[in-house]
Formats: structure tokens, sequence, C-alpha cells
């Protein structure tokens, strides 16, 4: 009798499985578990792309688009040259190019490039109104940036109707006599006289076909500030301007200058030059009020020249409009050889009559539209709109030559100096005022080195300058 075979019923025994085995097995549970979150992952950010109330859009760093919402393909689409949206860079390039150029100067590895950039998709002269996107751009790493597109035109509209309606009612509740009413052409020129213009300026018709800066003292401008004012109201519905005016006599005046595109004049002709109305209010009385406050926020208390705040404060001003409208931007730094010496030998009344001295050779030797102001100590900066490097260091080496010639006298002192001297112009790797106040240091520090009482200008290759 034969024993219990393979047919006997029995089941047979389970093969023994290597711990390798059973890895490999594991290993695949794993991976697919993995596979199914990536997926689920994937499948909850196409979803949040596609319901998110802002546009959103992945780019690389040569802003090839790799992700794009719905409302990102809506805002940027109309202004894609070729109907294809594979590069923010290229999409953006007609209506804000300095987006490109905000990304490959961003150097750090992560962080906010830029916030809330407002981008005029079509300016229609100022008439029918821009339509205004917000962009945002964070770079998430090394070869990604996500950037967050809003169509904010009503919010800007709301905003500027505030603001405008606020300036006119102003304006009106003032009183009729401190203001007149101007119409220029598309060029800045008086077209027209009235009455108000007689009794708040002093001009007479003749006034008619000149530029609206005859009102302005001609050291207190720059030839680009008229055109700035009217591009602004083009390109904002209106742009206001306070400063210094002079009457037909001469006599000066503050005003407010409220600049406002009109309608076209003849509907049938697209193409007629656009016109403005400005609104120029004496306001010396208001002015007068807050001086005081004024100077103790933005004045040095021993030189009367404007302080740090009032430098810093007047540079982004000024950097800003050089990078809405390009035109060169140069700063002066200066400062007192062995002005230590000075204090030391003859005291500090001595010295402070040495730097009230030293103020008032930089206010006589630069333009009324330069800003001087006195950064702390001995250290004096220029800020020189509209001006080349070239223009700017000729300016202050006549500054170092009058500066010369000066004796000051103080308690019973007979007192020389002299100052060295570092000139810088702005340009796209240096467009804030702290990049501008490094080099212009490193500039100075070279006039020091070099014997002091001498103008350095910036270079590239100035000594501990990085190529």
């Amino acid at each position: 009798m034969s024993g219990p075979g393979p047919a006997s019923g029995l089941a047979p025994e389970p093969v023994p499985r290597s711990c390798a085995d059973a890895g490999v097995d594991a290993g695949a549970d794993a991976g697919a578990a993995a596979g199914l979150d990536l997926a689920a992952e994937h499948e909850a950010l196409m979803q949040f792309l596609y319901l998110a109330p802002v546009g959103l859009v992945q780019a690389g760093t040569d802003g090839a688009i790799t992700l794009i919402n719905p409302i990102s393909a809506q805002l940027l689409m109309p202004l894609s040259r070729d109907g294809c949206l594979d590069n923010l860079f290229t999409a953006l390039q007609d209506v804000a190019p300095e987006v490109r150029t905000l990304c490959q100067q961003f150097t750090a590895p992560r962080g906010k490039i830029c916030d809330g950039l407002h981008i005029h998709l079509h300016g229609g002269g100022g008439r029918a109104g821009p339509r205004i996107l917000a962009l945002s751009i964070v770079k998430l790493d090394a070869a990604r940036l996500m950037g967050v597109l809003q169509d904010v035109t009503l919010q800007v509209q709301r905003d500027r109707q505030l603001r405008q309606s606020d300036a006119w009612l102003n304006a009106l509740l003032a009183s009729v006599s401190d203001y007149a009413l101007v119409s220029l052409d598309g060029a800045g020129r008086i077209e027209q006289w009235n009455d108000s213009i007689g009794r708040v300026t002093g001009y007479t018709r003749s006034v008619v076909g000149q530029p609206y800066a005859v009102f302005e003292p001609g050291d207190t401008t720059t030839p680009e500030h008229a055109q700035d004012l009217l591009r602004e109201a083009d390109g904002s519905g209106w742009s206001l301007d306070e400063g210094l005016r002079l009457r037909a006599d001469g006599t000066p005046f503050w005003a407010s200058a409220m600049i406002s595109p009109l309608p076209e004049r003849d509907p049938a002709a697209p193409d007629t030059d656009p016109a403005y109305c400005l609104v120029l209010r004496d306001i010396t009385d208001r002015r007068d009020a807050s001086e005081s406050w004024r100077q103790a926020v933005f004045s040095d208390h021993l030189t009367g020249v404007a302080n740090r705040r009032g430098f810093f404060h007047a540079a982004e001003l000024e950097l800003g409009r050089a990078r809405r409208y390009p035109r060169p931007v140069a700063v002066a730094l200066f400062d007192l050889d062995h002005f230590k010496l000075v204090n030391d030998t003859h005291g500090h009344p001595v010295g402070d009559a040495v730097l009230r001295a030293f103020a008032e050779a930089l206010r006589t030797t630069f333009r009324a539209v330069d800003v001087v102001a006195r950064l702390g100590g001995e250290e004096f900066a220029v800020l020189l709109p509209s001006t080349g490097i070239t223009q700017a260091c000729a300016v202050a080496r006549r500054v170092l030559a009058a500066v010369e010639g000066l004796t000051v006298r103080a308690d019973g002192a007979a007192v020389t100096f002299t100052v060295s001297a570092g000139v810088v112009l702005a340009d796209a790797q240096a467009g804030n005022i702290d990049d501008l106040l490094k080099r212009a240091d490193r500039a100075l520090y070279a006039a020091k080195a070099g014997g002091r009482n001498r103008v350095v200008c910036w270079t590239a290759d100035l000594p501990g300058v990085a190529a």
C-alpha cells in the first residue's frame, strides 16, 4: 500500500520566504501608497489653482511658465503677442519690463521680490482710465518663482476719486481768491488767460503760449519735472505738486499745483493732442503754519540743511521718479578732513561754526533743486536730480575750491579746513539710496586714502570694490 502522496488532499506546506522578498513587497506597498499621496496632493493643488480667487502663476527663474490658473491666463493673455503664454517675462515685457530685472537682481535663495507692483495694461491717455494689475512675486527656491495677480482697477479708481474729491473740496472751501485755473496743451504750455491767473500770479495775457514752468523759480526744478507731472496725470488721472512759485513781479509764494487731463476736445479726431487743467493754489499761510513742524522733522538743528531723515525721504522720491521716467541721479558724499583735530584744538563751539560754514558753502554751490543734508557728525550728502556723473564731480570740485578759500573765525580762532568727496551715479545695480551711499562711501574712502582734499568718482575698479 502506497503512502500518502501529493494527491492525498492535505494542503502543501507554505514555502519559506526570505527577508529580502518581504522587503520587496513592503517597498512596493509603500511606493504605491506614496504614489497615491502624490496624486492626491497634485489633485488638491490643481483644485486650489482653479478655485483661487486671484491669478496664480508658477515660473522658472528664466520666466518659463510651468503652472498657471485660469484667472492668470485671462489677465495675461491680452498681453501675449503670439497668443501663447509660455514665459511670464515675455508676456509683461511691453507693460512691466522691470519685472525681469527685479527677478534677475534678486540674489537671495528665497523671499519676496515685489509686492503689489502696479501694472498699467493700457493707458488710454488717462481719460478712460487704465486697467491696473497688482503683481506680487515670491522666489520659492533656486529654480521657482510664484506670482500672484489681481485686477485692482476699481480699487485704484476709488482711491484716486477719493483723493481727488478731497483735493477739490479743500480748494473750493478755502476761498475763490487764492487759486488760479489754467488750461494747458499737451506740451504743458498755457493756452488761455483768465482773471484768476492774473489775481494769483500777476501775469497778463502775454503768458499765453509759455510753459507753465514760468511760475517756478528756475533753480528749484529740473527740465523733466513738468513732463513728469503731465505723464503722472495721464497715468493716474491727476497729479499734485507743492513747491515754491513766482509771481510776475518776482515775489515768491508757496503753491499747490494739481493737473488733471481733460476729455478729448474733438471726439471725431481721437488723435487730437491732449489737454490739461492746472489748478494753482496759494498755500503760503498753510505752509507758514506747518513750517516749524517740517523743520523739526526734516532739518538738521545745527546747520539748517536737511537731516538724514529728510535726505532719505527726498532720495526715495527722486529715485522712484527716475525708475518710472529714466534720467540720471547722482549723490555726492562729503567729509571734513581731520575734523576731530579741529574740535580737540579749538573746542566744539568752533567745530560747530566750521560745520555751519561748510553747510552754507554747499548751499551756495549747489542748485536749489539739489538736496543738501547733514547725515551725522562731519558727514554731508547732496542729492542731484537729473545730473550725470561728470557734472556732479565738477560741482563737487567747486565745493572743494570754495572751502580752500574759506576761513572760519569763531571764539578768537581762525580755522581753515579741507574736505574730501565721493560721487556716485545711480544705475540698475545701485538703484536705492542705501546702495548709492555705500558706493559713495567707497569713493570717499579712496579720496581719503589718496591724500584727502580731493574728489573721487565711484568706479567698479576702486580698491575694495568687488568685480
